[in-house]
């Protein structure tokens, strides 16, 4: 067994979707971890990348993935793409992926090894996570990869499809994985475990 399957069989005491346990098997996590950190790429922790950015800790993107609840059929935009390893995964996941990103040098580097990796459903996409893709809405799911703050901001909401799903670490001194689930025009919250992410970076206002 190699590592990236022995990682998705230690998930297995917390994450139950047997389509997200195959998707960690078959995505080599230490294409997306730094050379000096590679050595520990499987470990089930979180880990330093590019620009004081973290590749997040496997089960809690595992259980971010279980919570979008994916059959296969769904366009999903994945908002923080960073190293590029949670847009690797929904590829496996998803039909189609929308990925973005606001630095340049994070984005280039995830579309390099999401390239290498054969990941032709992905997309990269400069841009800022706070406004979204709308050009491209309505998304089936939504991930976001950083930390909201109290609110998921209204420009995601809007655009999540009838159905659809958007799920996201919420909270300012303490963060919790939030799933927002539309129904029509209603939107339902959900709270799940307490977690800890970089927060989601923005553009500043113009002048």
């Amino acid at each position: 067994m190699d590592e990236a399957a022995e990682l998705a069989q230690r998930l297995r005491t917390a994450v139950d979707d047997e389509r997200v346990l195959r998707a960690i098997a078959a995505v080599p996590r230490d294409r997306f971890v730094p050379a000096e950190h590679r050595s520990r790429a499987y470990e089930n922790v979180a880990l330093p990348t590019t620009g004081g950015q973290t590749i997040s800790q496997p089960v809690v993107v595992a259980r971010m993935l279980e919570l979008l609840a994916l059959t296969g059929a769904e366009r999903v935009l994945d908002v923080g793409t960073g190293s590029g390893y949670h847009a690797a995964l929904l590829a496996t996941l998803a039909a189609e992926v929308m990925t973005i990103e606001i630095s340049p040098t994070l984005s280039a580097g995830a579309a390099r090894a999401l390239a290498e990796l054969g990941c032709a459903n992905v997309t990269c996409v400069v841009a800022d996570g706070w406004r979204g893709l709308p050009e491209a809405a309505p998304y089936d799911a939504i991930n976001v990869a950083a930390a909201t703050g109290p609110e998921i901001p209204v420009s995601l909401v809007d655009q999540l499809a009838d159905g659809g799903r958007l799920v996201a670490p919420m909270g300012r001194r303490r963060q919790f994985l939030t799933r927002l689930t539309r129904h029509g025009a209603e939107v339902r919250e959900t709270t799940f475990e307490e977690v800890r992410f970089v927060p989601l970076v923005r553009e500043p206002p113009p002048r």
